[in-house]
């Protein structure tokens, strides 16, 4: 059975709702469009729908390669469609976990980080690199389970499609059990945040309960409205900076290794890492503000 590629059916869609998003913002004055940051958005999105299709073969050659250790064969149903996408949001949970923690897998994810704005053209900011990581080793459950690679790759474009209206400002709550269950504008508004309260925190695709049930959600709070971008912010809009810059660094970090200590630690730690130990990680500015908040309740 071959069905539709979501994503491409839906881009008559992106394109109405970014307009519509433009002039709301005009109107209301809620939404931040910048020229520049706009368009490299819309050119990393373009890059991303050539790079995928080069990416689908790897991925055929990888799924091939697994799939004669399946257990079963599941054949097209709703129910096991149903099934796929359930799973298969659980294993982008985690995918996308690592991608924040792992910098080998960070040096392609962090292209969609890079804005220092939040609206729709941030949703086609994707990368370019995917293919350069071991990303595909999360969809190997699948596969071994026994999943058609139709159906997979049908429900993965229907993942990527309900993440678009989530990147908005436009957008407050949503009713409380829809924000308790699924991911939001507000949720996600977090994940994209670098206040050090949101840091590696709401990594969901379409279900937050996965974020809540393994301890990474964080709660949009209004005393602390987030600021996007990434800890150290480019000031370049060149597609192939934003496309290349870490892993231009990562290459850097690799050479200059001088053990295999620093050689896995260049490519698995996670990002801000350094052999010294002085890095900024994420963890190091999370506990930094925790201490720094806790003293001044207690001051309080």
């Amino acid at each position: 059975m071959q069905l539709p590629d979501p994503v491409y059916l839906a881009i008559p869609g992106f394109i109405l709702l970014l307009g519509a998003e433009m002039l709301y913002g005009r109107i209301r004055g809620k939404v931040q469009f910048k020229t520049r940051d706009t368009m490299a958005s819309l050119a990393m999105g373009i890059g991303s729908l050539v790079a995928g299709a080069a990416f689908g073969f790897i991925f055929l050659a990888f799924a091939g390669a697994v799939r004669p250790y399946r257990i079963a064969d599941i054949g097209w149903s709703w129910s096991a469609i149903a099934a796929c996408f359930v799973l298969d949001d659980m294993l982008y949970y985690w995918w996308h976990r690592a991608a924040h923690r792992v910098r080998w897998l960070w040096a392609a994810h962090v292209n969609h980080h890079s804005s220092q704005h939040y609206n729709l053209s941030t949703a086609l900011r994707q990368p370019w690199t995917d293919a350069f990581t071991p990303g595909l080793l999360f969809k190997a459950p699948l596969i071994i389970l026994g999943f058609p690679l139709g159906m997979m790759a049908f429900v993965s474009g229907v993942n990527l499609v309900y993440q678009y209206w989530i990147h908005t400002e436009a957008v407050g709550r949503m009713p409380r059990a829809f924000e308790w269950l699924m991911n939001t504008p507000s949720h996600h508004r977090v994940h994209h945040a670098t206040n050090p309260r949101y840091l590696d925190t709401n990594y969901a695709g379409v279900f937050i309960v996965w974020d809540r049930l393994f301890g990474t959600f964080a709660a949009e709070e209004a005393s602390d409205p987030p600021h996007y971008g990434i800890v150290t912010n480019l000031t370049s809009f060149n597609p192939l900076v934003i496309a290349f810059h870490e892993w231009r660094a990562m290459g850097r970090d690799f050479l200059r290794a001088r053990s295999l200590r620093e050689i896995a630690g260049a490519l698995l730690a996670p990002p801000g890492w350094r052999p010294d130990g002085l890095g900024q990680t994420t963890d190091v500015i999370k506990a930094h503000w925790a201490v720094e908040h806790r003293d001044r309740d207690f001051a309080a």
